[in-house]
C-alpha cells in the first residue's frame, strides 16, 4: 500500500491488516507512556484546504503519537489565499522534505491528483475529497463495528468479522462522502448496507452501489439492523433550497427520536462521525444514550490514523514496540 486515497482501493486482506494493526495501537495507548518512537525524525504534513476539527486533530494526534513532527497548513491565511495552485504548494512541501501528507480538499479527486503527478513523491492520505471518498472515517468506523459486534449479535470487546451484519446509514446522503466510503469498506467486510434517506438527498447513480437503497427509515429499522449511523444534515452545500419541506419534517421523516431508539434490537450501537445537528438528525435522548459510540468512534480515529501512519511510513521497520 503506497497511497490511502480510497476505500475502495483496499483488498480485504488489506482493510483488515489496517485494523489489526490498529488493535496493537490501542493496546499501546492504554499504557501510561503513550508515545511511541516509531516515526520519529519523519514529518507529516497536514494539508487542509477545508476546515476540520476531528479529522485535522485526530491525524496530528496519531502522528505525534508516533513521535513524528508535525506541520498544520491551512489554506486561510497561507500563499493559497493569494492563488498560489495545488501543484506549487505539493511542489514546495517536496523540496521541504516532508514524508507523508494528509490532504482535505473541497474538489473530489484532489488526492488522486497529488498521488499521480511528479510534484511530489511521498506517501498521500485521503482526509476527504469533496463529497467523493473519507478513508480513515470508514476504517474507525469499521473498527467501532468490529469492538462492538461479536458473534451472535451480542456486544463484545473485540469482533472479528463484520460478515452478515446490517449496518443503516441514514441521511444526507448525496453530500456525504462518509457513506460512499463506508459502503465500499463495509461491503469489503462482508457487512450489508441500508443506505437511507429522502429521494432529494440520495445522488443519482446511486442504485448502483453495493447497498440497498431506501426512502423509508422505518421499513428500514424493522428489520432490526446491528448498527445506526446517522449522517449530518450538511446545510453548508445546500446552496439552494427544496431538498427537504423544513427542518421539522426531516426530523419527523429520518430522525433518530427516543421512539425509533427503542425499536431497535438490544445489541444494536447508534453512530455518528460528527460534527453532530442535535435535534434534527439525532436526538439529544439518542446521542447521549448509552446505544451511542460516537465518542468511541472518536477516540479509535486516533488508533486507526495511528495504523496507516505506520503501516505506510515504517511497517518495514518492524512492529510498534
Amino acid at each position: 500500500m503506497r497511497h490511502l486515497l480510497a476505500a475502495a482501493d483496499l483488498s480485504q486482506a488489506e482493510a483488515l491488516q489496517i485494523l489489526d494493526t490498529a488493535e496493537a495501537m490501542a493496546e499501546t495507548q492504554s499504557r501510561q507512556m503513550k508515545k511511541l518512537p516509531t516515526l520519529r525524525g519523519k514529518t507529516v504534513v497536514n494539508l487542509f484546504f477545508e476546515d476540520s476539527t476531528r479529522t485535522r486533530i485526530s491525524f496530528e494526534t496519531a502522528a505525534k503519537r508516533l513521535s513524528a513532527d508535525v506541520i498544520n497548513f491551512s489554506a486561510k491565511g497561507s500563499s493559497v489565499s493569494k492563488g498560489e495552485s495545488l501543484k506549487d504548494t505539493a511542489q514546495t512541501l517536496d523540496a521541504m522534505g516532508v514524508d507523508a501528507v494528509v490532504i482535505r480538499h473541497s474538489a473530489s479527486g484532489a488526492p488522486h491528483r497529488l498521488a499521480n503527478t511528479d510534484w511530489i513523491d511521498v506517501p498521500i492520505i485521503n482526509a476527504g475529497d469533496g463529497a467523493h471518498q473519507h478513508p480513515t472515517q470508514a476504517l474507525l468506523d469499521a473498527f467501532t463495528l468490529r469492538r462492538h459486534l461479536g458473534s451472535g449479535g451480542q456486544r463484545a470487546e473485540n469482533g472479528t468479522d463484520l460478515a452478515g451484519r446490517h449496518v443503516v446509514i441514514v441521511g444526507d446522503i448525496l453530500h456525504s462522502r462518509v457513506v460512499r466510503s463506508n459502503v465500499d469498506l463495509l461491503t469489503t467486510l462482508g457487512a450489508r448496507v441500508s443506505v437511507v434517506g429522502p429521494s432529494t438527498l440520495i445522488p443519482v447513480g446511486a442504485e448502483t452501489w453495493n447497498a440497498r437503497i431506501s426512502y423509508d427509515f422505518d421499513e428500514v429499522l424493522a428489520e432490526g439492523p446491528d448498527a445506526v449511523m446517522m449522517l449530518r444534515v450538511q446545510r453548508e452545500r445546500m446552496s439552494s433550497g427544496g431538498f427537504f419541506p423544513s427542518p421539522q419534517e426531516y426530523t419527523r421523516n429520518y430522525g433518530l427520536d427516543r421512539p425509533r431508539l427503542d425499536r431497535l434490537p438490544e445489541h444494536s450501537i447508534v453512530m455518528h462521525p460528527g460534527p453532530m445537528n442535535r435535534g434534527l438528525e439525532i436526538s439529544a435522548h439518542a446521542a447521549d444514550s448509552d446505544r451511542s459510540v460516537v465518542l468511541q468512534q472518536v477516540a479509535n480515529g486516533v488508533f486507526v490514523r495511528m495504523a496507516v501512519l505506520y503501516l505506510l511510513l515504517a511497517s518495514q521497520e518492524g512492529s510498534p514496540q
